[in-house]
């Protein structure tokens, strides 16, 4: 018998894949969050390989702000008609134009905590009983909370000190009516890991996370991208730098970090060199102690 050796990567491919058969065997109407962002587009790749050669069974949705960057949009768009997946796009506008939500205003004005009346309101609409995203639990310490099936009540809030238990893998998807589950495939993951594994599977990503010069100024020690979505003060000065994307969000929210990194090898060196998070330009993160726990409480991704 040959020696058989399975490395980290396919171990957490192999969970992953497992976590998205077991929400199409459990659910009955599951959708999968995506972003245009890399974790969303691991996601959605191990979704594909989790069924192939058959489709993915289930619809995409992304909560769209308005606020995006081109870029993501755009390989968005490209990535759904290559593959033929169904795109629901739920929008933050459309919120705020029925007066569910109010728009913040001022300059550090952001979208990113209203996109969760767009995403409960689509849940509810569509009766999704289940929702995939594509949180890791080494982002954000409100994360590192979240089991893999995470329960969302009547009002779509997590309550974290009332979570099941998961002994063994066992999933317990359970629930009355009205409520729904959350489920987070790639939860075990790194970014280490997620940059690694695009670099194993070639999987395309936006131009966005490589080394390119943009307009850039410098907010609370952050670098946002100059753009019509964010006012500047008259002390802030647009900069050209040579700068990529760790994490994509809102472009109002989300920093960019000044880097040469222009291929998947570099940029896996960086990463192992950073002493920073990834979500360490997050600026939305920064509102508060306990910022992204508030807004998961609330039914946030």
């Amino acid at each position: 018998m040959k020696e058989y050796n399975i490395n980290h990567l396919r171990e957490l491919e192999a969970e992953s894949i497992f976590v998205i058969r077991e929400v199409a065997a459990q659910f009955e109407n599951p959708v999968m969050l995506f972003s245009g962002g890399k974790d969303s587009i691991v996601m959605f790749h191990l979704a594909r390989k989790a069924f192939a050669p058959a489709k993915v069974p289930f619809a995409l949705m992304h909560i769209d702000t308005g606020h995006n960057f081109p870029e993501t949009i755009q390989f968005r768009d490209e990535l759904m008609e290559e593959t033929g997946t169904r795109l629901i796009v739920r929008y933050v506008q459309d919120s705020i134009d029925q007066g569910k939500v109010v728009e913040e205003t001022g300059f550090d004005a952001s979208r990113n905590k209203l996109q969760t009346v767009t995403l409960l309101d689509g849940i509810e609409d569509l009766q999704v009983d289940c929702a995939m995203g594509g949180g890791r639990r080494d982002e954000e310490k409100a994360r590192a909370k979240e089991r893999f099936f995470s329960h969302r009540d009547e009002f779509g809030q997590w309550d974290p000190k009332n979570q099941r238990p998961e002994l063994w893998n066992l999933f317990n998807g359970k629930k009355n009516m009205g409520e729904h589950f959350r489920v987070f495939p790639i939860s075990n993951w790194t970014e280490m890991d997620v940059w690694q594994y695009i670099y194993l599977e070639n999987i395309k990503i936006p131009n966005i996370y490589f080394s390119h010069e943009r307009e850039v100024f410098v907010r609370n020690g952050n670098l946002l991208s100059v753009s019509d979505f964010i006012p500047m003060r008259d002390t802030e000065k647009i900069e050209k730098r040579i700068v990529r994307f760790r994490t994509i969000g809102d472009a109002t929210c989300t920093g960019a970090v000044e880097s040469e990194a222009n291929s998947l090898e570099d940029i896996i060196e960086e990463v192992a060199a950073s002493r920073t998070t990834e979500r360490g330009t997050r600026h939305d993160d920064k509102r508060s102690e306990a910022a992204m726990e508030d807004r998961k409480k609330e039914g946030y991704f």
